[in-house]
């Protein structure tokens, strides 16, 4: 399986061409209930902090744009496998540095012995034993 990070996942969502190709070539393709929450916390944020109508009205296009494309992905969400991960992962202090969502991410993905995609290799790669691929750059 094919899990995609949030930065990832805003690209493809961009019609990233090189992003778009490599999709349609892979294995199934799936997002964490992670990268769901953060989109989505974006598309609200952007929808409060309009300043005027017109911004108003294209934040909520782009909550709703964005909420139709996630639901023709898979999404997988926290289970006990990936919730003990986590707790393994945050006792290891060198990981700290990589913040809880990341963590998150990371547990899931090891969880289902998933390839991350992902332009973040800095903070993912120090996960052991996750797989990390960046298919963006």
């Amino acid at each position: 399986m094919i899990l995609l990070d949030t930065d990832t996942l805003s690209l493809l969502m961009r019609h990233h061409p090189g992003l778009t190709k490599r999709m349609a070539a892979s294995e199934p393709v799936a997002i964490t209930v992670i990268s769901r929450l953060e989109i989505l916390q974006g598309r609200i944020a952007s929808i409060l902090k309009a300043a005027d109508g017109s911004q108003l009205t294209q934040a909520q296009h782009w909550l709703r744009e964005s909420e139709e494309f996630m639901r023709r992905l898979p999404c997988v969400e926290v289970d006990t496998a990936s919730a003990s991960i986590f707790d393994q992962l945050r006792e290891n202090r060198r990981l700290r540095k990589i913040g809880r969502a990341d963590l998150l991410v990371a547990s899931i993905a090891l969880a289902h012995r998933a390839t991350l995609v992902t332009r973040n290799l800095k903070h993912f790669q120090q996960v052991p034993g996750l797989l990390v691929e960046n298919w963006a750059d």
